[in-house]
């Protein structure tokens, strides 16, 4: 049931993104473990979940949608990517069954719901699916200038004041995670500007004349994992463009296809990596804690769970799609 959970929660966050996907899940995911709640829970949905499952589309994760905006096509991620995606998620899938298996060994069989109590569940707000249907559509408006941003914005404002504030109070609604990584993203962007500028210039001395998928997976990877994805998928787009001498997405699709792809792996995979590698990574630890979950701290998340688990799907993924 837990690994039928985070694979439907992988996919779902091709529709709703990794932050909203994640947002949406983790209290309910807490919920369905409780009597045995541990942090490989909250760590395998994070990988899972927050980042890997979603780079089917560019609504799945921030870096793809930038690349959507500089004029990647929509379908092309889905077309390229679904390899990777199947690989990344059944492996970590996988390594979750062996872990939980071994967790509920340990715990004993698990008691019978009626002697602590159930928990009732019900869904409501179902005509913010609409809200959402015309947002994914809205994704497609090109023209004029500032029409989809404006979309976007209306419907979100029309879901947020039609839904009624007990929805919003069960699920424990706030700007505050909004806010915070809407203040990172600003100043990432604000301060990656001449870093931009100048890999555009300058890439071909840094990363040598003809450098192969490889580089551009493993750069923009670990770049992610301690910057943030975003900013280093743009950091090596422009990289790239200053390596091939165009910076025409069409010529870049057409030439550097497979390190589009690398970039575009990199960025999503490994922003599971740390808590600052992807948005809403620190918000699902935040919240596992509001709920009593015992979780790492940031370099002990790294040591127990990124490097002995992700890290190698990782390398499995560069020996099999990105090796040069």
């Amino acid at each position: 049931a837990n690994v039928l959970f985070l694979f439907l929660g992988a996919l779902s966050a091709n529709l709703l993104g990794t932050t909203g996907a994640a947002m949406l899940l983790i209290r309910p995911w807490i919920q369905i473990n409780r009597r045995r709640i541990a942090a490989h829970h909250v760590a395998f949905f994070i990988f899972v979940i927050a980042n890997v499952g979603g780079c089917l589309t560019p609504i799945g994760d921030p870096p793809l949608f930038l690349g959507f905006l500089q004029g990647i096509p929509f379908w092309w991620v889905a077309q390229k990517c679904w390899p990777m995606w199947a690989t990344g998620t059944g492996l970590l899938l996988a390594i979750f069954y062996l872990l939980d298996r071994a967790s509920l060994a340990r715990a004993g069989k698990e008691p019978a719901a009626a002697k602590d109590g159930t928990v009732s569940w019900q869904i409501t707000g179902l005509p913010n699916l609409l809200f959402l249907a015309a947002l994914i559509g809205s994704v497609f408006v090109e023209n004029p200038p500032f029409l989809r941003e404006g979309l976007m914005f209306a419907l979100a404002a029309g879901s947020y004041f039609t839904t009624a504030k007990t929805v919003h109070a069960a699920n424990e609604f706030n700007f505050q995670p909004l806010t915070e990584v809407a203040l990172l993203f600003a100043g990432l962007f604000v301060t990656m500007i001449p870093a931009l500028a100048w890999l555009d210039h300058g890439a071909a001395s840094l990363l040598g004349a003809q450098p192969g998928p490889a580089v551009f997976y493993w750069g923009t990877g670990l770049l992610s994992a301690w910057l943030d994805n975003a900013p280093a998928y743009l950091g090596f787009l422009s990289a790239l463009a200053g390596v091939s001498g165009t910076s025409h997405v069409t010529e870049l699709l057409a030439q550097k296809s497979p390190h589009l792809l690398a970039i575009s792996i990199g960025a999503v995979f490994f922003g599971a990596l740390t808590y600052i590698g992807n948005g809403p990574n620190f918000m699902v630890k935040a919240i596992a804690e509001q709920h009593g979950v015992p979780m790492p701290s940031f370099v002990n998340f790294i040591l127990k769970y990124s490097l002995p688990y992700l890290l190698p799907v990782l390398a499995l993924l560069w020996l099999v799609f990105f090796r040069d």
